[in-house]
């Protein structure tokens, strides 16, 4: 045996000899020019004709694989620009998305903080129902209104609910200040004084926060309403928020 002979391993021999079988078949399956000329002989055309024919045949096959080659090319120029446009729209949408999420939060924490100045001046209701009845228990109605409207906030669950809830907090307070306004000795009282103090720096309180909560919901009705965010906004749930205004 020669050493330098080549040896095939044996894993390959099977695609080896496959490959060799497809060339032979294609090789029997050929003819040499030659051939073609003395097959043209036979029915007395020129060998300049068959020379002819086989080059514009073997031309068109040329140009036919040329064309696909081009088609090929083409389509997988269409598929990757197609594939960068859906990757451009999924990352939009998704920043998209993320933006509405964002601002839908800040929108929530605002309001979050809105209700901690709604709470904290429900919670002065009970001192307002003190000072009443310490100096004024003939205002039975005055301390049944305050008392039901801070009952009313407690109970409320819904936005509409405390809406309407925080509505009768502000009817109430603006009912005891009439009542305070017209009665010197509750005025004159050092515990109505501490009260006015804590009731004037909560409503403040309440504004700057009601004022960041609307500027919160301005810039998200803004990003909703915006085209085309607006139809995916509407087809991701997210609408339009109220803005939070006073009652007196």
């Amino acid at each position: 045996m020669n050493d330098k002979e080549i040896r095939i391993p044996e894993e390959i021999v099977p695609e080896v000899l496959e490959l060799a079988s497809r060339y032979y078949a294609d090789y029997t399956q050929s003819f040499a020019e030659s051939e073609l000329v003395e097959a043209a002989k036979e029915v007395r055309i020129p060998a300049e004709f068959i020379q002819q024919a086989i080059r514009e045949v073997q031309r068109q096959r040329q140009q036919k694989l040329e064309r696909q080659k081009k088609a090929t090319q083409q389509r997988q120029r269409l598929l990757s620009v197609g594939v960068g446009i859906i990757g451009v729209i999924a990352l939009s949408g998704m920043w998209t998305y993320n933006t509405l999420v964002s601002s839908a939060s800040r929108v929530n924490a605002a309001w979050a903080q809105v209700e901690n100045q709604i709470q904290r001046r429900a919670d002065l209701i009970p001192n307002l129902v003190s000072v009443t009845q310490a100096y004024a228990q003939q205002e039975k109605a005055l301390v049944t209104l305050l008392v039901q409207s801070r009952q009313s906030y407690l109970q409320a669950l819904t936005p509409a609910q405390k809406a309407a809830a925080i509505a009768k907090i502000d009817q109430a307070i603006a009912r005891f200040h009439q009542y305070a306004a017209t009665n010197p000795q509750l005025q004159s009282s050092q515990l109505y004084i501490n009260l006015q103090y804590e009731m004037a720096g909560t409503e403040n309180r309440l504004a700057v926060e009601r004022m960041r909560y609307n500027q919160a919901v301005q810039a998200y009705n803004q990003q909703v309403q915006a085209f085309p965010t607006s139809l995916l906004a509407k087809a991701w749930g997210f609408h339009q928020q109220s803005f939070f205004q006073a009652t007196k």
